[in-house]
């Protein structure tokens, strides 16, 4: 396996003859099928796999009054999304070395079999706290599916056709961010709240079916000696994020960030994060190998798409806000300005190999992230009150720029190890994208809250909210308001949110410095003969 500073063929190992993807006439890297055709039912089968988890988080968002006002909860009723997340998160990097160790498709079997069971035991809870306790166990299969989808496509299509499916995965999260709150009001409203989750189980059937039916691997060698599973390394590495994310997401919220709790969550995961390290140095075979921060590309790659992550939050957490308190918009009008981001994303990755076949990977994603930098550094720049096409268009071109940074960095990651480490390298990719939105989502509600009670400490009035969701329900109806006291109310918002992209703009600088300082110049891509499972033994 060639390591960073050998690079393969010409610039990020593509243009020339010997390029991957150049195989006609035999089997697809990896023995996946050797035609279109062949490839068609497996990937209709990642794409419903990724629908699954992609449409989760939207749909059950708009049904969240029909499920306090059946089971209660109100107070704990975020745990729905932040239970779900957690698992997702925290379980990427275990199922990652599973299916490098034991396969994908047992993998993804057990994960959309684990989706399914949390789907109908969410379908049955009979109260809140049953619902979030089910609910994490979605996470549990939702990991798997997100992990080991993206592996797949990897095994699936050689370097030059991976932007094809790609792009489709890119379009699936686009249509479940624009389909999600439509579906799911239509069923809280028509029917019941509990069919959100019964609609999971024909379409995870399907994909369950495609996959023991058309996904084929490869005949492995046998080991010498069993596999053995690094379960204190699962085990470390699950208790770690779990308390990490904890205190990213309830910090602020549930109490102070300077509180007994926080800081005692915090150091809980320090301690842990170190046992972890002791545990995985000493392990046979780590579930987080030291290689996947010892070697360039991936390390860089990890902490690029974790600072990506980290800016995420603006525009997915914070321009709805800004849509319906400064722009007056209502819900769905909000929904659209940031939905056009899910249009322009898709499109650009699809075309981005027509750019990273000519500059390199690592050059696509520079000229990617440096328009999202000036996109984002746009927003501050927008006037006040403004219209809705100007966010929007905004919105439009950030998509666009973080299609063309997104893609050719996971293509380009996955291109630089064989079979066997395929899987650990995208689980550490996507692990990183969601620490990055967590520790986002904690720090610029941070920085949103202090702006926003700065501004309302001078406020002409008293008796006005003091935090950002208090300002916005206060927004939604505000008849009870001056207007005086009203448009100062906006214009606070307007200001915090100004503070969260300025913010995101560092974080694009941050991804920008990484990728110019830390990765390497040209990828180190590997043959398709050599990121091919090795031939069994006779």
């Amino acid at each position: 396996m060639h390591r960073e500073g050998t690079p393969v063929g010409g610039t990020d190992g593509i243009g020339d003859t010997d390029s991957p993807g150049a195989v006609h006439g035999a089997a697809a890297p990896d023995g996946a099928p050797d035609t279109a055709r062949g490839r068609r039912p497996v990937a209709a089968a990642l794409m419903l796999g990724m629908g699954l988890a992609a449409i989760d988080g939207t749909i059950v968002a708009t049904a969240v009054p029909q499920i306090v006002g059946d089971l209660g909860g109100f107070s704990v009723f975020s745990w729905l999304f932040s239970g779900y997340l957690l698992a997702v998160t925290v379980t990427l990097p275990v199922y990652g070395k599973l299916s490098d160790t034991f396969g994908r498709k047992p993998v993804l079997i057990a994960g959309i079999i684990l989706f399914l069971a949390g789907s109908l035991l969410c379908a049955a809870a009979w109260n809140m706290a049953a619902l979030i306790a089910f609910r994490v166990v979605q996470g549990l299969g939702g990991g798997a599916l997100q992990g080991t989808v993206q592996t797949i496509a990897a095994d699936l299509y050689p370097l030059r056709e991976r932007p094809k499916i790609q792009a489709k995965l890119s379009t699936v999260w686009a249509t479940s961010a624009v389909a999600g709150p439509a579906v799911g009001g239509l069923l809280a409203a028509y029917a019941d709240w509990r069919w959100i989750f019964l609609i999971n189980l024909p379409v995870g059937a399907v994909a369950l079916w495609l996959v023991a039916r058309h996904l084929h691997e490869p005949a492995r060698p046998r080991p010498v000696t069993r596999p053995r599973v690094d379960w204190a390394g699962a085990l470390a590495v699950f208790a770690t994020g779990a308390l990490l994310l904890t205190a990213l997401v309830q910090g602020g919220v549930a109490w102070p960030w300077l509180s007994t709790p926080s800081l005692g969550l915090l150091g809980a995961t320090a301690a842990l994060g170190a046992l972890t390290v002791l545990i995985e140095r000493r392990a046979a075979d780590p579930v987080i190998p030291g290689w996947v921060w010892r070697r360039r590309t991936i390390a860089s790659v990890n902490l690029a798409l974790g600072a990506m992550g980290l800016l995420m939050v603006a525009p997915t957490v914070f321009l709805p806000t800004y849509a319906q308190s400064v722009l007056g918009l209502g819900p769905i009008a909000a929904g659209f300005v940031l939905s056009v981001m899910t249009l322009s994303w898709p499109v650009s990755a699809a075309l981005s190999d027509r750019v990273y076949n000519r500059i390199g990977f690592r050059r696509t994603a520079v000229v990617g992230m440096s328009g999202a930098l000036l996109v984002l550094l746009c927003f501050p720049q927008l006037p006040y009150p403004g219209a809705a096409w100007q966010p929007a268009l905004l919105m439009l071109l950030l998509g666009a720029a973080l299609g063309l940074f997104q893609l050719p960095l996971i293509v380009g990651v996955q291109s630089t190890v064989g079979w066997t480490e395929r899987g650990t390298t995208t689980a550490s990719v996507l692990f990183c994208r969601q620490v990055g939105q967590s520790l986002g989502a904690a720090l610029f509600g941070a920085v949103a809250n202090g702006v926003l009670a700065s501004r309302l400490a001078d406020a002409p009035v008293s008796g006005l909210p003091g935090d950002l969701d208090a300002v916005s329900h206060a927004l939604e109806d505000p008849s009870e308001l001056s207007a005086a006291a009203t448009d100062y109310l906006r214009r606070a918002v307007d200001t915090a949110v100004d503070h969260v992209f300025t913010g995101a703009a560092a974080a694009a600088a941050l991804a920008l410095l990484v990728l110019v300082l830390l990765a390497p110049r040209r990828f180190p891509v590997l043959k398709e003969h050599e990121s091919a499972p090795p031939a069994p033994e006779d």
